[in-house]
């Protein structure tokens, strides 16, 4: 699940689009009808097309309504069969073949078969124009890198080659060259398999505006249109409500709820006090200090496993200070991350040593650490002729992330340890989206900020890849040499050779230190007292599907 990404303002579009959207509250029949679940989210979806999407909110209404090839398993990580019964690579490793289900037929009726995947990866390919921004097609980007025509230079060339349906229930993926992301990354919601007929239909490719100002079509507000246990009903802006019908032509089991509302309460207190009142039948983002008194009080609290990270990003390009790796070996020997954990993160919480979690293939036990060190702090700001150094550390407000669970609060104890080793810290809050977001992954004035990831497969390189395998400007560094020992990893097909690429990346990451590794935390989330059935996942993919009430 994506956070450090740059966002562009996005306009309020389509409003006639959105008109559809009638007021789901009238669904529910009253607060507790057993045919229907609110739950309490912290934001607005962004986009109801995931292939446009990388904001927790949005992708969490996604896997309710599509299914992808691949998909990871109830409550863990690994590959199991999605809308795909198998898949085989070729001997090179760059041909992909995959066995769909028969029988499956999307939310409008019509057929799902090898056609309708390749519409959908020509699609992707072959997109041109403001489809092609970073903030338009973000997961694209990350794992297929570039398109079948570049119209940006720093667009690297596309990994993904061709879509050939061999029959109705065969379909072949070519690609230019092996990697470590396929076929994992087919797990993504961004990857997700739509009705081609409403595609077309509702212009789903069709982006107007700018890359400041971006107008999605009608396809990616109103029309969602896949194969899986839900399919969409209405949006209500004004009343912050999306509603979400189960499908009756759906070919798995049935959803066993028939209605699911997401209800936006940005406020984690509000959330907590509707649950308690039966105004919502569960929420996400649970305060780490409100885990255990839900729990005594009956509430079904599921802690997810660890599988993200926190860190103190450091801008080498905003301050030249910052590109001694002295003063950066210095902010690291600053901070008392324990101390953090301890206080302000919930049970299970630890502190992380390098990029990514221990539960990755990858991991290295044997990497530099920065152990908690106000004098060795100060000696090599002195040795750096940085004692009377000024950062301008960015924060974020109006959100909670699994992550970080309380920004400001974070923000505070790093600002005084910084403090104390004699780092002057300018504090700067900013609204998480666009903001924030604007503000630490694009140009360069910020020197620290607080960011995370929230790991999208179980593969290494979707965490420290994702960071750090090129020029990228929340860092603002340039390594060629990391670079190229990513691509080296990225292309390794030996999966044993290339767990050990992983653990030499993480060791040369931790010397070189762009920033700093806080802490993993098990981000919680709630249901009520009679809602059981929904398993808590690493990714956030929990499966509402699977929700019953037990009175």
């Amino acid at each position: 699940m994506r956070a450090p990404r740059p966002k562009a303002a996005i306009a309020a579009v389509a409003v006639a689009a959105l008109a559809v959207a009638g007021c789901a509250e009238s669904d529910r029949g009253g607060s507790g009808s057993k045919d229907t679940l609110v739950f309490g989210v912290a934001g607005d979806p962004k986009v109801l097309d995931p292939s446009l999407a990388s904001d927790g909110e949005s992708l969490r209404v996604a896997r309710q309504i599509f299914e992808t090839l691949v998909r990871p398993e109830e409550g863990g990580t690994k590959i199991t069969p999605g809308l795909a019964e198998s898949w085989t690579p070729d001997s090179t490793g760059t041909v992909w073949t995959f066995k769909l289900r028969s029988g499956v037929k999307f939310h409008d009726g019509t057929d799902f078969n090898a056609e309708a995947v390749c519409v959908n990866f020509n699609r992707w390919y072959n997109a041109t124009g403001l489809m092609q921004s970073p903030d338009v097609t973000p997961y694209w980007q990350d794992v297929m890198g570039g398109f079948a025509k570049n119209e940006r230079e720093d667009l690297p060339p596309s990994l993904f080659k061709s879509c050939t349906a061999k029959d109705a229930t065969t379909v072949e993926l070519a690609f230019t060259r092996p990697s470590s992301k396929i076929p994992a990354a087919l797990m993504l919601p961004s990857f997700s398999i739509h009705s081609p007929k409403a595609l077309e239909q509702y212009q789903a490719s069709t982006i107007g505006g700018s890359a400041d100002n971006i107008q999605y079509p009608p396809y990616a507000m109103s029309h969602p249109t896949g194969t899986g246990p839900y399919k969409f009903k209405s949006w209500d802006v004004a009343n912050k409500t999306l509603t979400l019908e189960r499908y009756e032509g759906y070919s798995g089991p049935a959803a066993k709820i028939k209605t699911i509302v997401f209800k936006t309460i940005p406020d984690e207190n509000a959330r907590k006090q509707a649950l308690r009142s039966g105004d919502i039948q569960g929420y996400d983002l649970v305060g780490p200090a409100d885990v255990k008194p839900l729990q005594d009080e009956g509430f079904n609290v599921l802690t997810r496993p660890a599988f993200n990270i926190l860190y103190l990003a450091i801008n080498q390009k905003g301050n030249p200070k910052l590109a001694d790796i002295r003063v950066r070996q210095a902010i690291a020997h600053a901070l008392n991350r324990q101390a953090l954990v301890d206080s302000k993160l919930p049970p299970g919480a630890k502190v992380a040593i390098q990029f990514m979690p221990d539960t990755v293939e990858g991991w290295n036990p044997s990497v530099r650490t920065y152990e908690y060190d106000v004098n060795k702090a100060k000696q090599l700001l002195a040795e750096a002729g940085a004692t009377n150094l000024t950062l301008r550390f960015h924060y974020p407000t109006e959100v909670t992330r699994p992550y970080m669970p309380n920004p400001k609060d974070i923000f505070e104890l790093l600002s005084a340890d910084l403090q104390a080793v004699g780092i002057k810290v300018e504090p700067i809050p900013l609204k998480w989206s666009p903001d924030y977001l604007n503000a630490t992954t694009a140009g360069s004035a910020h020197d620290l900020h607080l960011l995370g990831w929230t790991g999208d497969y179980g593969d290494a390189y979707n965490f420290i890849g994702t960071m750090f395998d090129r020029q990228k400007d929340e860092w603002g560094f340039n390594n060629p040499e990391l670079f190229a020992l990513f691509e080296k990893a990225d292309k390794t097909a030996d999966q044993a050779a290339r767990y050990e690429l992983y653990k030499e990346l993480n060791a040369k990451v931790m010397e070189f230190l762009p920033g700093v590794p806080i802490s993993h935390s098990p981000p919680a989330i709630v249901f009520a007292k009679d809602v059981t059935g929904v398993k808590a996942s690493p990714l956030t993919d929990e499966r509402f599907s699977t929700a019953e009430f037990t009175s």
